[in-house]
């Protein structure tokens, strides 16, 4: 076993889904058009009341795992932040749920933007350790259940989504090296305050209304968008050099580049800014909108299906958010 490969991605969205036509009726003065025109989101889906980040989670597992391309999993690694509980861990449920031998490793790790790239590096390590062959990573949220409904900022940007990853060994490592980051500094910044052990939920919650007209309590999602951005500015930029250095290759090496799909404003800045070609850039978040740790492999997988991506081009990933947490790989594709 020399490396590690991406052998098969499956995606699943909830049925319900919410419009920017939807949200303009809700909200007064508010223009469905502009909504996209701002954000790059028509619509997002959004889970069902009775509908967890587990759940989600089950089907797109249940779409890799019937595919034909699908190997005997050994390890299974969840990443969510909308668990369904405190303990025990999602990964446990979705073992039994999809009737995994009860011999394979499971783990969940609480990660947002950034999510999906750490997920690839543990798999990675599991497969080179030999601790593991077949892994499936599962990125599932649904942040729709922290977000306060007169929330218009998060409710524009935000859906739900799981995807399905099947990462197996391979004989030439189509995984490259990893440059991560890490900013705890800026925790506060994109935060649901309340709910953990530090502050628990409060019932009760006094709600707070911004600037723009958005509410919000001490229980929902909280997102400072002038300093993400700010964060985002200054981090992407120097991990994407890091990357390139690690991989000993330059930024026109790259075939194709992937970035976290946080908004239509933050990713046409930063395509600018690093110096990516628009016909090398991905950018497509108009049916789904910001999914968290579930944007990158969704566009992987949208880029594969559209004929983006061929075999033998370098991919870039990058992901980047919540925590403050970065990290970014490059892929060269199998043939």
């Amino acid at each position: 076993m020399a490396g590690a490969k991406i052998k098969n991605i499956e995606v699943y969205l909830p049925e319900r889904s919410l419009s920017n036509i939807q949200l303009e009726k809700e909200y007064e003065s508010w223009s469905a058009d502009k909504i996209e025109q701002k954000t790059g989101v028509r619509e997002r889906h959004v889970a069902a009341e009775d509908e967890t980040a587990v759940d989600l989670a089950f089907q797109a597992a249940k779409q890799l795992m019937g595919s034909a391309d699908s190997n005997p999993i050994d390890f299974l690694i969840l990443c969510t932040q909308s668990p369904d509980y405190y303990l025990p861990p999602g990964s446990c449920i979705l073992q039994n749920r999809l009737g995994l031998p009860t011999s394979i490793g499971t783990l969940d790790y609480n990660l947002g933007c950034s999510g999906f790239i750490y997920g690839l590096a543990m798999a990675k390590g599991l497969i080179l350790s030999k601790t593991a062959e077949n892994i499936l990573l599962i990125t599932s949220e649904t942040y729709s259940k922290h977000i306060h409904l007169q929330d218009r900022g998060n409710r524009s940007i935000f859906g739900d989504a799981a995807a399905a990853i099947l990462i197996t060994a391979s004989e030439a490592d189509s995984i490259g090296a990893f440059a991560l980051g890490t900013d705890g500094s800026g925790y506060q910044n994109l935060i649901v305050p309340a709910g953990g052990m530090h502050q628990r939920y409060r019932p009760n919650a006094k709600e707070i209304e911004d600037a723009s007209g958005s509410v919000r309590t001490d229980n929902n999602l909280y997102m400072n968008g002038p300093d993400i951005f700010t964060f985002t500015i200054e981090a992407v930029p120097k991990v994407i050099q890091q990357c390139l250095q690690k991989n000993q290759i330059n930024i026109d090496d790259l075939d194709y580049v992937i970035f976290h799909q946080a908004n239509q404003y933050i990713l046409k800045h930063l395509r600018k800014k690093v110096g990516i070609p628009e016909e090398k850039f991905y950018m497509n978040m108009l049916h789904v909108g910001n999914t968290v740790s579930a944007t990158i492999p969704i566009a992987l997988k949208d880029s594969l299906d559209r004929g983006l991506i061929h075999p033998g081009d370098q991919i870039m990933l990058v992901g980047f958010g919540v925590g403050y947490s970065w990290g970014a790989t490059v892929l060269k594709m199998p043939g």
